[in-house]
């Protein structure tokens, strides 16, 4: 079943994020893959994540679908100009790629090439309008194309955001929705007061939205997010729990198991970011019923 059956379904999607390697062995990301095949409705694979030197999206992409496995292409604005961000786009086309998510990029300074020149040409909203031109069958120039990709399209939004960053976020949606987005996915979610707060501002907007659990791996990184991260905000409660927690694997386990639970009403499904901790998805599926 496609991504895009999946969420039209009416059933709780879950798709997880697969690292691309830093390298071109493959052989341990496609054993995680193959740890999850039949269990999840879909693998998405980050571009560059964290401005990190890896294997790019687009091959693995295309190595996991022969394998049988529903994929989730990322793109982002950091690495290409308008050029190489509309060929990339039909390259995933011409390698059967059906869906596609298209992301703003972290900084380069934030990763392990930080002397690195970002390019930005365009902004996630002038990416989606090359997307749209794309699937309308020209390209940002107005040349016709031979051929038109066919995409189901994501974009991501901030999902626990209030006041004015609140009335921007709704406004932004709306324009990634004129632009032809399908669907969303939110940064990182740990507060579920926030995000039902949020939930009730764009239920009008009637689209999918898929909500992102980031396995937290130890209190440092909680403290870390709540004071260096724009949007993500990360209870006491949480971090107290993972504190007091003599396992801390487990309790990142059901940290984010509860949390699933919680969210579950409030969301058509979850985008599972292990964050190097890959091994662990399997026990949080169990922990969930799947």
């Amino acid at each position: 079943m496609s991504l895009k059956e999946a969420l039209a379904s009416g059933r709780f999607v879950r798709i997880v994020d697969l690292q691309p390697p830093k390298g071109n062995n493959l052989a341990e990301v496609f054993e995680q893959a193959e740890r999850l095949k039949g269990r999840v409705d879909g693998v998405s694979v980050p571009d560059l994540p964290h401005a990190v030197m890896r294997l790019g999206s687009l091959s693995l992409c295309v190595l996991l679908k022969e394998k049988g496995f529903e994929t989730l292409f990322n793109l982002s604005c950091r690495d290409r100009n308008r050029l190489a961000l509309q060929s990339e786009i039909l390259n995933a086309s011409a390698l059967g790629l059906k869906n596609i998510l298209l992301l703003q990029g972290d900084h380069p300074s934030l990763g392990d090439h930080p002397e690195a020149k970002p390019v930005f040409d365009l902004d996630h909203i002038g990416l989606l309008g090359a997307a749209r031109r794309l699937r309308e069958g020209y390209d940002l120039a107005g040349n016709e194309l031979q051929g038109k990709p066919d995409f189901f399209v994501g974009a991501e939004i901030h999902g626990t955001v209030k006041g004015q960053a609140l009335e921007q976020e709704l406004a932004e949606m709306e324009e990634k929705i004129r632009l032809g987005v399908d669907f969303f996915v939110t940064d990182s979610v740990y507060n579920v007061n926030l995000y039902e707060a949020f939930v009730k501002q764009v239920a009008p907007f009637k689209i999918p939205i898929l909500v992102s659990i980031t396995l937290l791996k130890s209190v440092g990184m909680a403290r870390y997010i709540n004071q260096h991260m724009e949007g993500p905000s990360i209870p006491d409660s949480i971090i107290d729990r993972l504190m007091k927690a003599p396992d801390k694997r487990e309790a990142c386990i059901g940290i984010a198991a509860d949390l699933i639970k919680a969210l579950s009403p409030l969301c058509q499904g979850v985008r599972i970011a292990p964050l190097g901790w890959e091994r662990l998805v399997p026990f949080l599926l169990d922990r969930l019923g799947e």
